[in-house]
């Protein structure tokens, strides 16, 4: 990359790691320019606004959780394994997340009542990740591991919900062992809708029968 290619990367590990501590909100050009050690007329220069910033930010968080949780999980089956591996790499996304947190979750509580760009950028990634869900979903049911009837929505509905609960119990109360039990919480969840053949091959993970122990 050219230099200010490099440079405008630098700024944006610095923002990303910024905004995922401090909010998106709370990311300013200004505060920008004392981290990385520059003027703001040169971090402005590779952003033309704080807007833009924030956006880019967004942007880069995608694409980052893409890398770490979608692709891979792209390498697994069609059907309930790619299911599972992008379960799997989301909550493992949380727990490497506990120091910072989810720009999706946080953000969502910052733009909830905030309509402009940013807000738009930031549901246009969520919902972009969710359709990934529901595609994965239907081709669970149309491979033979869900039942017919299974509604895809009320599944990734619920799988949201678990993640936004793990998210809670770790960051929030710090409750040990909630990635047990979210793993745990996936697997009743989805034998719930499997059909008999697919139940017949699959087993518990170990590390979700450790989880079912009482508090």
């Amino acid at each position: 990359m050219r230099k200010g290619e490099l440079t405008r990367t630098a700024i944006l590990a610095v923002a990303l790691d910024l905004a995922s501590r401090e909010g998106i909100e709370g990311l300013t050009i200004g505060l920008l320019a004392e981290k990385m050690g520059m003027s703001k007329s040169g971090v402005f220069s590779h952003f033309g606004s704080r807007e833009d910033l924030q956006i880019a930010v967004v942007k880069q968080y995608h694409d980052r959780f893409e890398q770490a949780v979608f692709y891979p999980s792209l390498q697994k089956a069609r059907g309930l394994p790619r299911l599972r591996a992008m379960f799997e790499g989301w909550i493992k996304r949380v727990s490497v997340e506990l120091a910072s947190g989810c720009i999706y979750i946080s953000g969502a509580v910052e733009y909830d009542d905030k309509p402009g760009p940013v807000r738009d950028a930031l549901i246009a990634i969520v919902k972009e990740w969710r359709e990934a869900l529901l595609k994965c979903v239907r081709l669970s049911i149309e491979v033979g591991d869900l039942k017919e009837n299974t509604d895809p929505l009320q599944v990734v509905y619920e799988l949201n919900a678990l993640v936004l609960g793990l998210h809670h119990d770790t960051r929030f109360l710090q409750i040990p062992g909630s990635i047990e039990r979210a793993q745990l919480s996936f697997e009743r969840l989805i034998q719930n809708y499997q059909t008999t053949e697919s139940l017949a091959t699959k087993k518990l993970p170990p590390a979700t029968k450790k989880a079912a122990q009482p508090l």
